[in-house]
């Protein structure tokens, strides 16, 4: 499993999830992409706003700390709604291009993150169709 966030300027970091994500890792997985990602999408501090689901990891005490800590504002987002969330049209089309691979995800990782970075053409197109 991976983790990964994009904006409308491209995608950001791309990080391999090892076993079960809880809170912890999910901190730990935020404070080494996040911030590097805003800083990469050129998005200026005072436009910088994250967007996730409400996960019990997302909403935890510890990721809401991060995110105060951080000053990153986070988006209030509507229970049960993956369907209008956009990172998940992305995700869908990277498992669908994974398909044609035989190996397993795991050595695929670097087939993932070369079509993680060019996937935002495909991002734009379906904003664009919304």
């Amino acid at each position: 499993m991976v983790w990964g966030c994009m904006g409308w300027n491209g995608v950001g970091k791309l990080t391999e999830v090892q076993g079960i994500m809880d809170a912890q890792q999910y901190c730990d997985i935020l404070d080494d992409g996040v911030v590097e990602s805003f800083e990469k999408l050129e998005v200026p501090e005072e436009e910088r706003i994250f967007q996730q689901d409400n996960d019990p990891k997302h909403t935890s005490k510890k990721a809401t700390q991060w995110f105060e800590d951080n000053d990153i504002q986070v988006l209030v987002w509507p229970a049960q709604s993956p369907d209008i969330n956009p990172i998940e049209h992305l995700w869908v089309h990277l498992k669908r291009a994974m398909l044609h691979y035989p190996t397993p995800p795991r050595v695929c990782m670097s087939y993932g993150i070369g079509w993680w970075k060019s996937g935002i053409r495909f991002h734009q197109k379906h904003a664009k169709s919304l």
